[in-house]
């Protein structure tokens, strides 16, 4: 064979092996398309929708670090008459929903923890509950002192003055329409009896502000049981309003022959009523017999009195907790851009108190006082960037009663926090 015919028999080769080869080739499978998660925007900012559900979920919260002062009646480990200290919080709230042919179905958890002055409280369930349209059963504020229906109680300020603030195991139902919403519930009062605490609240909201009216029947024990349960002599208490108690931790106060309470609360708030960017608030309680949800925080004891003048001898076998009859408060709040400040105030009247005293002829009886109270807020916040702020407050708060004496307090705190 010539050289010519050898090169074209191995060009024909090398193109007919190209040729299989092209034939043979290995063809790539597509990639599936991946589930990302996307924003989900139908519950506001923050929620995405969990893959491969219409569940969407949100996580938020804050970190806050204060330095606190409170002076008299605190008193520090030095002896000095004046508490300072420090404290930081995380909280953590996580948020799902959806929607269902009953409505929104929806879950809310927050977790915090708080440590003040180095004495850590571990981490602990501040609000767990679930919601489906207007049903909501869990634990939260209670239902007098909560957001139901869009309005939370209080006037404006940090320390905002709040009555009956604790949270509870509860269930309610609202209904809610055209800016008017209403709510029954029940919440777990901790005596084991079967009688729960029943609440009721009414709001109405719109572009001027929103207003609201809450009752609620608060089963308590009876002031006779008490008396058995603590070997009180029913004569000295026979005239007696009511008496301090302590079961279980939590301090109560029994009306004598009355084994339950009623109280309502009223509302209103004004939105850019006197400049823009302000809000103006009104609220206050009517208590017809001493319950819980009118207790005030803050000064939440008189123990302080009973150093004050030797002859009182209770509180026993703790101190007296502060209860309200009726208290009335304002507060307004403006903001000038990333400056805002907020002022409240309040004023009250106790129910007639008994306190056990050492009588001039030297025997031991009971004597009645009731007290004025007061108090003011002051605070002043500034956005330092976005989500990152500081807040600087101071709050005066007083007691006096007619019989025994008064005790005030100035507290106040420098906040920063950053949210998320």
């Amino acid at each position: 064979m010539s050289i010519k015919g050898l090169l074209l028999g191995s060009a024909a080769a090398l193109v007919a092996v190209s040729g299989a080869r092209a034939a043979d080739a290995v063809v790539m499978p597509e990639p599936e398309p991946a589930d990302y998660v996307r924003v989900c925007d139908v519950y506001g900012k923050g929620f995405y929708y969990i893959p491969g559900t219409q569940t969407c979920f949100g996580i938020g919260g804050y970190l806050r670090y204060d330095t606190t002062f409170a002076g008299d009646p605190a008193v520090n480990l030095e002896g000095d008459d004046y508490q300072a200290g420090s404290s930081y919080r995380l909280r953590m709230n996580f948020d799902a929903r959806e929607e269902t042919e009953l409505g929104t179905l929806r879950s809310f958890v927050r977790l915090q923890t708080t440590n003040t002055s180095g004495t850590d409280n571990g981490v602990q369930i501040d609000q767990a509950f679930a919601q489906l349209g207007g049903l909501l059963v869990g634990y939260r504020d209670s239902m007098w002192s909560s957001d139901i229906g869009g309005i939370e109680d209080g006037l404006l300020t940090d320390t905002d003055l709040v009555v009956g603030d604790f949270n509870t195991n509860q269930a309610s139902y609202t209904f809610a329409a055209n800016g008017f919403s209403a709510t029954l519930g029940i919440e777990d009062d901790g005596t084991g009896d079967v009688v729960p605490d029943i609440h009721g609240k009414l709001v109405y909201s719109g572009a001027w502000g929103s207003a609201f009216l809450s009752g609620v029947y608060d089963e308590t024990f009876s002031a006779e049981d008490i008396d058995a349960a603590f070997g009180l002599d029913p004569l000295l208490l026979d005239n007696v309003s009511f008496r301090p108690v302590f079961l279980t931790g939590t301090p109560t106060l029994l009306e004598d022959g009355n084994n339950g309470a009623f109280a309502l609360k009223a509302g209103l708030s004004l939105k850019d009523l006197i400049f823009a960017d302000s809000t103006l608030k009104f609220e206050g309680h009517y208590a017809f017999d001493p319950t819980v949800y009118a207790s005030i925080p803050g000064i939440a004891t008189v123990a302080s009195l009973s150093a004050n003048d030797a002859n009182i001898l209770n509180p026993t076998p703790g101190a007296l907790p502060i209860f309200l009859e009726w208290a009335a408060g304002a507060g307004y709040a403006q903001a000038f851009g990333k400056l805002g400040v907020a002022v409240a105030g309040q004023y009250g009247e106790t129910f007639d108190t008994a306190f056990l005293t050492r009588l001039p002829n030297g025997t031991v009886g009971y004597i009645e006082s009731s007290a004025d109270y007061y108090a003011g807020v002051l605070n002043v916040g500034y956005a330092i960037t976005d989500n990152f702020a500081t807040l600087a407050e101071v709050s005066y708060k007083n007691v006096d009663f007619e019989a025994v004496g008064q005790t005030d307090q100035v507290a106040g705190f420098l906040r920063f926090q950053r949210d998320f």
